[in-house]
């Protein structure tokens, strides 16, 4: 870092909205603590898509009161 200045990383962040349609491996959170692994995702600091298909968010109430907000993938339908 220049000047001995400390930034902060710009790339820690949400990556997809709801409603965006991802493919498998896609980055959907990196380095955010407030999002936790739903549905076919994976991964702690980093959320990555496990199958190609649409994204959207649930909150939970965890059994100590707290609200957490789970990212999912919802499976595309499989054409023939």
């Amino acid at each position: 870092m220049t000047g001995g200045f400390s930034t902060p990383k710009k790339d820690k962040a949400n990556k997809v909205s709801a409603g965006m349609l991802v493919l498998t491996g896609q980055i959907l959170v990196r380095g955010v603590d407030t999002y936790k692994a739903g549905i076919n995702v994976k991964g702690l600091g980093t959320l990555f898509a496990a199958c190609p298909g649409k994204v959207y968010f649930t909150r939970k109430k965890t059994s100590h009161g707290k609200v957490r907000t789970f990212v999912n993938v919802k499976p595309a339908q499989k054409t023939k």
